[in-house]
């Protein structure tokens, strides 16, 4: 039956510092949850011996396996299909044998099409084959726009609509020709296993981190990039002693890279944790701390960034201190437990941070307006809301 709702991921890999392979699974993922018969699509980089049968035969469908499954976090109705890239695809030099040809000429016509209802991809290259192959397209875009678009690909009745993360973004794209009512831009949203109370583990994790005679727990979660404002957190830590810090994320290489920085600052309250598996344990982590921080830098990234981070720390309950940066501003009117900061300064983070210790007491159930106002932000209604603009008749039946 031609219902899939397709995902395609250009690369999916079980590697830190992956956010958009993180929201492409996680947007597959929360489909599956509605109760669409969605599948995430990916090529399989994994090279073997010569196979001719997996051309031939390439599309199947099976559930993650439990490392996939840990890293993403996802729950048990997703399904995948990896298509198979054996050699010669992407080793000998040519047009046929380029991955992109494969997928878009061999495997999308082929052995896609016939199941597929509707494709929802970043990969513009994948989108615009799909158009041409007449399938509903819903294509994301989560950068601006420097090059025209093809007329004929985003005026096509079967380009649905363009999927953006901020309204700088919508506008460039708009700009570089998409028709205006075929661009929206929609917050990201949060996993639901970030509504689960963990009292147990959360203070497992108090045990494990506070030291030093040190009573409050600050934790940041995300990219370890300087515009993410890592820098400026550091600094801020040193202002506090008394407080214990916590940041995770990051590539092991920036990991080292931010401990010796901490070193040389002579900062001893802040512990650098890593990439975290499996991923639920953040749950639990983000219940344990007093505060959760959200800093990060003025400049060009503040004013396109959707942090996946802000609506998990929102739905954990836990007080948050937000920089006020242009995407977050709309949120500075709800009724959250949380400080509000200005970008780039470390001693202000600082007292941001004091501040919301004194306001908010930390409690085992969470502040639970902050909990209360995230059940929109999650990924499941982000889908529906993609699902809205896209023509009834094109949109994939449920099949629960």
């Amino acid at each position: 039956m031609k219902n899939k709702y397709l995902f395609f991921s250009r690369t999916i890999s079980l590697k830190p510092d992956t956010a958009h392979e993180i929201h492409d699974v996680l947007c597959a993922n929360a489909a599956a949850n509605l109760g669409y018969d969605a599948v995430l699509v990916y090529p399989d980089t994994q090279r073997g011996k010569f196979n001719p049968g997996e051309l031939f035969s390439p599309f199947h469908l099976r559930y993650p396996e439990q490392d996939f499954v840990e890293f993403y976090d996802v729950q048990e109705k997703l399904k995948i299909a990896t298509l198979p890239m054996p050699w010669p695809i992407d080793c000998v030099g040519g047009k046929f044998t380029a991955s992109m040809t494969v997928l878009t000429r061999y495997y999308l016509p082929f052995h896609l099409l016939p199941q597929t209802k509707i494709v929802h991809t970043r990969d513009w290259n994948f989108a615009k084959a799909a158009v041409k192959n007449q399938i509903p397209t819903i294509y994301e875009r989560h950068y601006f726009q420097s090059e025209k678009f093809p007329a004929e690909i985003v005026h096509s009745p079967f380009f649905q609509i363009a999927i953006t993360q901020s309204e700088p973004i919508r506008q460039s794209l708009i700009e570089q020709g998409m028709p205006p009512e075929k661009v929206v831009w929609l917050h990201n949203g949060f996993d639901q296993s970030f509504l689960l109370r963990q009292p147990q583990q959360a203070e497992e994790w108090r045990k494990q981190l506070l030291e030093n005679e040190r009573q409050q727990l600050v934790v940041y979660s995300g990219a370890l990039y300087p515009f993410k404002g890592i820098d400026v957190l550091i600094d801020a830590a040193k202002e506090l002693p008394h407080i214990q810090f916590a940041i995770t994320g990051g590539k092991e290489d920036q990991v080292r890279a931010y401990q010796q920085l901490a070193k040389e600052k002579q900062v001893d309250n802040v512990k650098f944790l890593g990439w975290i598996l499996p991923r639920q344990r953040l749950v639990s982590l983000f219940q344990a701390a007093d505060i959760l921080v959200h800093p990060h830098c003025s400049g060009k990234s503040a004013d396109f960034t959707n942090p996946v981070k802000f609506f998990q720390y929102m739905a954990s309950g836990t007080p948050i201190v937000i920089t006020e940066i242009t995407p977050l501003m709309p949120f500075k009117d709800m009724p959250l437990s949380a400080v509000w900061c200005e970008p780039d300064q470390p001693q202000k983070l600082a007292q941001a941070i004091q501040q919301a210790l004194d306001i908010y007491p930390r409690k085992i159930s969470g502040y639970l307006h902050n909990i209360e106002l995230a059940h929109q932000f999650s990924w499941e209604n982000r889908a529906e809301k993609i699902l809205s603009y896209v023509e009834e008749p094109l949109r994939p039946a449920m099949t629960i």
